[in-house]
């Protein structure tokens, strides 16, 4: 059995697509998924499952749209995956440490994306002026550091426009995830 984490896009947030996580644990308990847990409201659903993960995504997108009525993406990783994000952060302390200190709320983010976007796409990226933030692509991970603030930066805006299905978490999420998905490994 693979401990896999549904990562979903666009939920809860601004009062759009709502979704109450009890609620989501039943309806996916429902298809077959074991030891069904979620951490926090925003769409972060750790299960066991012997299955591969393409089908699996696509089971949970059609189980979400039958049961709530609403057509969402999810993103998987696996807790090995997760682990591997964390291994290859990008970005040293003291980079990171740099953008805490001029920054309003998180700065480390990571775009988890269902598939590496085409060339042109990152061509276009790398052309725009995004000041002082940064980012690097790892595979189907764009690990993001902001120097001021997510929610004023082109960096984010652009990065929807990669042209793939996405969901960004920040490195607390990420790291609770693998702290979650490490004690199921491990009951």
């Amino acid at each position: 059995m693979t401990i896999y984490m549904a990562l979903l896009r666009g939920i809860n947030v601004g009062g759009k697509n709502k979704i109450k996580m009890a609620e989501l644990r039943e309806s996916l308990a429902a298809i077959g998924l074991q030891r069904v847990q979620t951490y926090i409201q925003s769409g972060n659903i750790l299960f066991e499952s012997a299955q591969e993960e393409l089908p699996l995504r696509e089971r949970i997108e059609r189980q979400i749209e039958a049961d709530f009525g609403l057509s969402i993406k999810v993103v998987m990783r696996t807790l090995d995956e997760l682990r591997t994000i964390r291994r290859n952060l990008p970005f040293t302390e003291e980079q990171v440490a740099e953008a805490k200190a001029a920054a309003e709320g998180e700065v480390l983010y990571v775009s988890m994306l269902q598939e590496q976007p085409s060339p042109d796409k990152l061509e276009k990226l790398a052309g725009i002026d995004i000041g002082e933030d940064r980012y690097v692509l790892d595979g189907n991970n764009l690990y993001l550091l902001y120097s001021l603030s997510v929610r004023n930066s082109k960096l984010s805006a652009h990065v929807e426009k990669l042209g793939v299905a996405s969901t960004v978490r920040n490195w607390n999420t990420i790291n609770k995830l693998i702290e979650l998905g490490s004690e199921m490994e491990g009951a």
